[in-house]
């Protein structure tokens, strides 16, 4: 054995020894919980944690395994706090990047007294600390299951001290809490999410934590650096968050093309009388990789809008998209046509069923999800009647660069650069519709932009597909969306009245002065105001709308 292995094996039992005696048992109830830690999506470690409470304390302990590129492990940790936590030691023995590192933390009123080794040298530091400190070693992260205790109850606003041993003291202040639900195998887990601001050394951060209903800790990210620990249940592929949950929901798998989709079908709570068929809805999503909730900033669209028209009488169908979520399947090659035949496959899902009423399915497309929905009601088949929310009605191509020349205008740039940016976006918009002049385009933008979707995306024409629609139609839009311009609007309804016979007259366009492209309310309709709205639910008036006019136009059997 080398000297500097000696050095720090002695080392080491020290710093055992200095932990002293009284540790607390692990009590029958009290089960270790395996958490796994995600890198950028990637499982790259796995934690072992066991919180144990009794009269006189709270115990965390466990252990640590985090690959490259993080490299963390710790073989033993041990927290302790009083019953109402109070701190009072912190021993984490470990390594960081495979060097040798420990850290012993005791706390006497506000005074912490820390011995640590990092490699072969040793330290010895005291610091000042708030008496209710908690205490989180950056070397053992199951350490946060005492963040989760202590902020059961906690409102917008409050702040927790922490202390990093042997480092400094800081903060979190919490910026928001709102609930949540996830599905697992064994049960639905009720979720309290916590966005959490943390004013450390380098600045101020964004963390985000959850805790289950008792205030055990489910999940602890950093969302800017991609970071993730994750309860293993929690974690698991066949777990779903289910945000919006109706007691008689029902998972479904859909049949497609060699794979299959998973969806939810949510229902009236009543249920139709026997031997009686409901009118359906089958709600498709945007061109982002969501799934079935359509969640975005922490809003699921679909999941409410579901759960609102069932409520209004309806069998409302919602599904991931393929290779998102629980589907199969894969989308590195997929194309808008290819969602489409997705979207046709959950209508025929629908037809089958004998509680619906396969003369009364409707389709609605939201976002760029209304170029998918407008393609599988041109195929024919069984779709009724289609609803078109916050849906672009230009050709992809022309739909992308007027968002891009809205999103430049809102950058204090000089306006020669604004042109030279709108002028590189038409070259790359140009090449990937023809195939011709990619390699002139920097290798960045051209391997974000020359996939199949976009290709198929920047090809779509409403007025040309739309011609194809025999369906009524209705057309959603908020005055204030900022994706998708009220003037999309517009144009659909032009491309929609211009069609022969009794399909152009059986159009009609509901513009919500109010709503942003989230369907709530909003100052100014902007996407950097979406973190700081003040409504987390869609506005009623978006179901009272599509429920009204799918009544009027399907009829009621």
């Amino acid at each position: 054995m080398d000297m500097r292995r000696l050095y720090c094996t002695v080392a080491l039992l020290a710093f055992a020894l200095l932990a002293g005696p009284g540790r607390a048992q692990t009590a029958p109830g009290d089960q270790p919980a395996g958490f796994t830690v995600f890198l950028q999506g990637v499982a790259v470690g796995a934690e072992q944690v066991t919180v144990v409470r009794t009269p006189q304390g709270i115990t965390i302990s466990g252990s640590e395994r985090i690959g490259p590129p993080i490299r963390l492990m710790a073989n033993r940790a041990e927290i302790r706090y009083t019953a109402d936590w109070r701190p009072l030691e912190c021993l984490v023995e470990g390594s960081a990047r495979d060097e040798v590192v420990a850290v012993h933390a005791r706390v006497t009123g506000t005074t912490v007294t820390t011995d640590y080794l990092q490699g072969t040298t040793p330290g010895h530091k005291t610091d000042q600390i708030a008496a209710d400190a908690l205490l989180l070693p950056d070397i053992f992260f199951g350490a946060y299951a005492a963040l989760a205790g202590r902020l059961a109850g906690a409102k917008v606003g409050d702040r927790v001290n922490l202390y990093i041993p042997p480092s400094a003291s800081t903060t979190v202040t919490v910026a928001s809490v709102s609930d949540d639900r996830v599905r697992t195998d064994a049960a639905l887990v009720e979720v309290r999410r916590y966005t959490l601001e943390f004013s450390g050394a380098g600045g101020p951060a964004g963390l985000e934590l959850w805790t289950d209903s008792g205030g055990r800790l489910l999940r602890f990210s950093v969302p800017a650096r991609g970071f993730d620990i994750i309860r293993t249940d929690i974690a698991a592929v066949n777990s779903r968050r289910e945000p919006v949950a109706r007691p008689n929901d029902e998972r479904v798998s859909i049949p497609a093309n060699g794979f299959s989709l998973t969806g939810t079908l949510s229902k009236p709570a009543a249920g139709p009388a026997p031997g009686a068929r409901l009118p359906a809805v089958v709600l498709v999503s945007g061109s982002a990789p969501t799934d079935r909730e359509e969640m975005m900033a922490g809003i699921p669209i679909f999941g409410q809008l579901a759960s609102s028209l069932s409520d209004a009488g309806f069998l409302v169908l919602r599904y991931d998209k393929r290779g998102v979520g629980q589907s199969g399947g894969r989308i590195e090659n997929t194309t808008l046509g290819d969602y489409a035949d997705d979207a046709i496959a959950a209508v025929k899902l629908l037809e089958r069923r004998p509680d619906v009423d396969r003369r009364r399915i409707a389709m609605l497309g939201y976002g760029e999800g209304g170029a998918v929905a407008s393609v599988a009601a041109s195929r024919g088949g069984a779709i009724a009647a289609l609803v078109l929310v916050a849906a672009p009605g230009a050709a992809g191509d022309a739909y992308m660069l007027e968002r891009q020349e809205h999103l430049l205008g809102l950058m204090n740039i000089p306006e020669a650069d604004r042109r030279a940016k709108i002028e590189l976006q038409k070259r790359l918009l140009q090449a990937v519709l023809t195939g011709r002049d990619l390699d002139t385009l920097p290798a960045d933008l051209r391997r974000q932009a020359d996939t199949p979707w976009f290709r198929s995306f920047l090809g779509f024409d409403p007025a040309k597909t739309l011609r194809k629609c025999d369906q009524p139609i209705l057309i959603v839009q908020g005055g204030k969306d900022r994706e998708v311009a009220p003037s999309n609007a517009d144009r659909l309804d032009a491309i929609a009245r211009a069609r022969k016979g009794r399909a152009g007259i059986a159009v009609k366009v509901v513009q919500l002065p109010a709503l942003n492209h989230l369907l709530v309310p909003a100052p100014t309709g902007e996407m950097d105001e979406y973190d700081h709205l003040t409504s987390r639910t869609i506005a009623p008036e978006v179901a009272a709308t599509i429920e009204a006019w799918l009544k009027d136009t399907m009829g009621a059997r």
